[in-house]
């Protein structure tokens, strides 16, 4: 006899009542409203970037940040052509949902307490600063912190690549004579080679990339930055899951030295050097020190793959 069955019946039925409402809370929050609300600002703010993009790729010039406050006027008056903007929107918002929903079915199934993606909003450049899970309760594991870390990007990345690629086939050549881009997006290697094979050997700011195509540029962007080795991004639990809590420490320090260094290639950088330093840099315990089977092992050199193909040192530049 075991000592669940020597329970009084009415506890063993209150209990599994209980487990059941535990469940269903923890699957639908009760403050769900908030991950919803803050998605549709962020569909609003990416749509309006969109139509922006839209406006500049179908005159045939190269994006101009003056036209995006045009996007919010036009907004504000009622025209109906912002909703065009959501050539941009919809794949970005897709590429960013896959990549934390990934991270959300890894938490489940390693039964890890985790929110529903929350998306922020932001009225300038792309509409939106990205997407994020909360996990409230401990990673006990390496393995279990390794494929929650490494989910999310696979993810992404999986749904990224159809996006770029169908985005540079609609992206064409600037015409002859046309203005010289003023803003220039930077070229990491997937990019690049997308447009290699579609243009050959045309110059990056020669290429008119079509509306799709930042979307999935700005999908690499995101890519890369959680994959950086450090703290608390997919980077940084990806190392510590794989050489420890010591190692961690060093290659977080030594890569916030290098962001620093190449902030003086691009300013930003120094930014997200400072906030990862005082904010992200510290990694939360884990207790089951088991280090990783080859298997997931084996899945780091796919880790580093894109984040080769992803990065950028300068994303964005002026002409």
């Amino acid at each position: 006899m075991t000592g669940t069955n020597s329970l009084p019946e009415n506890l063993r039925v209150s209990g599994a009542e209980s487990a059941q409402q535990t469940a269903f809370a923890r699957a639908i929050p009760r403050w769900w409203w908030i991950n919803a609300a803050l998605f549709v600002a962020t569909l609003a703010t990416t749509t309006i970037f969109g139509a922006a993009l839209v406006q500049s790729f179908e005159s045939g010039r190269g994006f101009d940040i003056d036209v995006l406050s045009e996007s919010y006027s036009r907004l504000f008056h009622g025209t109906t052509d912002v909703w065009l903007g959501l050539r941009f929107s919809l794949p970005l918002l897709l590429i960013l949902l896959i990549h934390e929903l990934g991270h959300f079915v890894a938490c489940q199934r390693w039964n890890v307490d985790a929110s529903l993606p929350y998306f922020i909003p932001s009225p300038s450049l792309f509409g939106t600063w990205g997407a994020f899970i909360r996990i409230r309760s401990p990673i006990f594991s390496r393995r279990g912190l390794f494929d929650i870390g490494i989910a999310g990007p696979i993810a992404g990345f999986v749904i990224l690549i159809p996006v770029l690629t169908i985005g540079v086939l609609l992206s064409r050549e600037l015409p002859p004579g046309a203005v010289q881009q003023s803003f220039i997006f930077g070229t990491p290697l997937a990019l690049r080679l997308l447009e290699w094979i579609h243009f050959g050997n045309l110059e990056p700011s020669r290429i008119l990339l079509h509306p799709m195509a930042v979307a999935g540029w700005a999908g690499l962007l995101a890519t890369a930055m959680n994959l950086l080795p450090i703290g608390q991004l997919d980077g940084g639990h990806i190392i510590y899951a794989l050489l420890g809590a010591r190692w961690h420490r060093i290659i977080s320090r030594v890569s916030i030295a290098f962001l620093a260094i190449l902030g003086f290639l691009y300013w930003p950088w120094w930014i997200l050097a400072v906030l990862l330093f005082f904010l992200f840099r510290r990694h939360p315990l884990v207790y089951d020190e088991t280090p990783l089977p080859r298997g997931r092992k084996a899945l780091c050199v796919a880790a580093v793959l894109i984040f080769a193909l992803s990065l950028s040192v300068v994303p964005v530049r002026s002409s």
